[in-house]
């Protein structure tokens, strides 16, 4: 039976604040964010047009007027600069294949380990969702340990692996979803991350997750402008030979980084260095 009890002041505010809390959350929800979740870390990318070296063959001292410096994974990033920290993704450093498991080894036909002839690494198997996990797990350690040194962003190299692995053992569809696994986690640890090379795949950098390019010789090859096109100023270009440095500064040096280096990226003071920017163009 229904009640005629008179409810006090007090007691009748009671559904009226419940109803104030429920669209409180209804509200936080809405906008995203589940009640008690973290917020991602701001992630900024390198600063455009700006003086650049590329320092994979060995840290040293940035020369004057270099504001963005890449290093590997295992080196220290450079005081009150942008640094980038690089990490082979796609691909085994040369001769460390035996630390990957070995189902994680891309495989021909024949059961052999399918390698990049060019630089001596075996290419990494992520022909599978569940391995691509696993790969990405290992990765994204790397990825953790830039983020803990302090470095701004990450740029993982070989993008372009399934261009060179057998007809059929990867494809497009595997590099975009390995590398958006990679791009999801260096974002939530507050870093940007890279698009290296790969002009196939350049205008897929928003579904990717992809906040700049880090591209070699596309002055030599005359391609810079697939990059520009789909990342704006944000690209960083390394050339390696005298002709590829003057078509870079000439056709995109105004708006973007560009820098010369020797192939082998040795590092300043050592013989067979070489860096040169626009300015000596």
């Amino acid at each position: 039976m229904r009640s005629n009890r008179v409810l006090s002041p007090r007691t009748a505010a009671l559904p009226a604040a419940f109803a104030a809390l429920l669209a409180l959350l209804t509200t936080a929800c809405s906008g995203g964010a589940a009640l008690g979740s973290e917020v991602a870390p701001q992630v900024t990318p390198p600063p455009a047009h700006a003086g650049f070296d590329y320092q994979l063959g060995g840290a040293y001292s940035p020369p004057d007027g270099v504001d963005v410096v890449v290093r590997d994974h295992t080196a220290s990033p450079a005081s009150g600069l942008y640094n980038i920290c690089y990490v082979n993704a796609f691909q085994a450093q040369p001769d460390a294949e035996k630390e990957w498991d070995s189902d994680l080894l891309l495989r021909d036909d024949t059961g052999e380990v399918v390698m990049d002839e060019d630089w001596g690494e075996a290419m990494l198997d992520i022909s599978t969702e569940a391995k691509r996990q696993r790969v990405a797990e290992k990765v994204n350690g790397w990825i953790d340990t830039c983020a803990s040194k302090g470095f701004d962003a990450v740029e993982p190299d070989n993008y372009d692996s399934y261009t060179r692995a057998p007809q059929g053992l990867l494809g497009a569809d595997d590099a975009k979803a390995f590398l958006a696994l990679l791009a999801a986690h260096a974002h939530d640890e507050g870093l940007a991350i890279g698009q290296k090379n790969t002009t196939e795949l350049a205008t897929e950098r928003e579904k990717v997750g992809l906040d700049f390019a880090v591209v070699e010789e596309c002055g030599k090859y005359e391609e810079c402008d697939v990059f520009t096109d789909a990342f704006g100023d944000g690209v960083l270009v390394i050339e390696y030979d005298a002709q590829g440095l003057q078509r870079a500064c000439e056709g995109w040096g105004d708006d973007v980084s560009v820098v010369r280096r020797d192939v082998d990226l040795v590092p300043a003071g050592e013989a067979g260095h070489l860096r040169q920017t626009c300015d000596d163009v």
